[in-house]
């Protein structure tokens, strides 16, 4: 998802450090053979890598395992000085840092830190928010930090569609985090973090698509992305899916729910941006909310390490083998456009 030629322009800046650039070179061309060979063949380390700062959230959304406090691993949040452990291990191959993965980003006091830290390696940060927490002095930290893309969640106009998935939420908290973090750009002078709005359409908002579209305008977001809603409970699922199928990432199947994604047993996520919790375990994808394919840990064995080690070798030869045998690919979205 690219925003502009200035958004575009940062991101291969990121990348454009010659250790980076070779690394990405690398990276694709194996996964490429691996492809077409149908071997798992990997080259390189991460481009790019999911961070999570905490699994703390302050909503209750229903088809979030952080909203549900349903995880089986535990609830913590990871601190300034285990980041710049990794930091140092990854900042010469990888450009692209997400400092999310579940929970709410701003509960970790040192979420900022981490941007801070990342952004003096060159390396491109974003996030995801629900802006609860944006206060105006929040949003001066972030945007001094320098990240460079923030996604808040709002989906909806009116607190009451807005609060029928955001439980515990309120809508002028959302519209309040956003002013602030567009104004603290302002008094900068700066043009990040890009603000990208994500409206994800349900059954009992989808309504509402015209009005988050004036809304948006209004508040001067520089983009608003329509998303398809990933959904656990597939058995309940049709209470959320929207009656247009064109904003459903599920269809029908033998009167069953499925997922719109062909079954080719390969995965770019997998070759190219793995996840790391906050207690610091390297697991395949963002699929993995559980953490269940534990891949190793960073902070007792290093990135490089748990990155080319066995337990990640034996999941790439599974993965050729057949991704319907494993449970988080069932409801990958590899294949399928899940931004509208």
């Amino acid at each position: 998802m690219f925003l502009g030629w200035k958004d575009t322009w940062r991101l291969a800046r990121a990348h454009a450090k010659p250790s980076r650039f070779i690394n990405l070179i690398r990276v694709e061309l194996s996964y490429l053979i691996s492809r077409f060979t149908r071997k798992p063949v990997f080259w390189g380390m991460p481009t790019a890598i999911s961070i999570e700062p905490t699994t703390a959230c302050n909503l209750g959304c229903p088809q979030c395992p952080s909203g549900l406090k349903q995880f089986s691993r535990p609830t913590g949040k990871m601190s300034l000085q285990q980041f710049n452990v990794v930091l140092p291990q990854i900042s010469r191959s990888t450009g692209y840092i997400t400092l999310y993965f579940q929970g709410e980003p701003f509960i970790n006091k040192d979420f900022t830190g981490m941007i801070a830290a990342a952004n003096r390696q060159g390396i491109y940060t974003a996030t995801s928010s629900n802006a609860h927490f944006i206060t105006p002095d929040a949003a001066l930290k972030t945007v001094e930090a320098g990240l460079k893309r923030m996604i808040i969640s709002i989906d909806g106009t009116t607190q009451q569609t807005y609060a029928e998935y955001r439980i515990g939420g309120e809508i002028e908290k959302v519209i309040e985090g956003t002013r602030n973090l567009l104004n603290a750009r302002k008094m900068l002078g700066v043009s990040y973090p890009i603000v990208v709005w994500q409206f994800i359409v349900f059954a009992h908002n989808e309504h509402e698509i015209p009005a988050i579209e004036k809304l948006a305008k209004e508040i001067g977001v520089d983009k608003l992305q329509l998303k398809t809603a990933q959904i656990y409970d597939l058995e309940n699922a049709e209470k959320w899916l929207p009656s247009n199928p064109v904003f459903a990432r599920y269809h029908k199947r033998d009167g069953l729910l499925a997922i719109k994604a062909s079954r080719e047993n390969r995965c770019s996520r997998f070759h190219k941006n793995p996840v790391l919790t906050w207690d610091g375990v390297m697991v395949p994808c963002c699929f993995d909310k559980d953490a269940s394919h534990d891949l190793g840990n960073v902070f007792s064995d290093g990135v490089e390490k748990v990155w080319k080690g066995n337990r990640r070798l034996a999941f790439g030869q599974k993965l050729k083998q057949g991704r319907s045998q494993i449970d988080i690919c069932n409801n990958c979205t590899e294949g399928v456009r899940v931004w509208i």
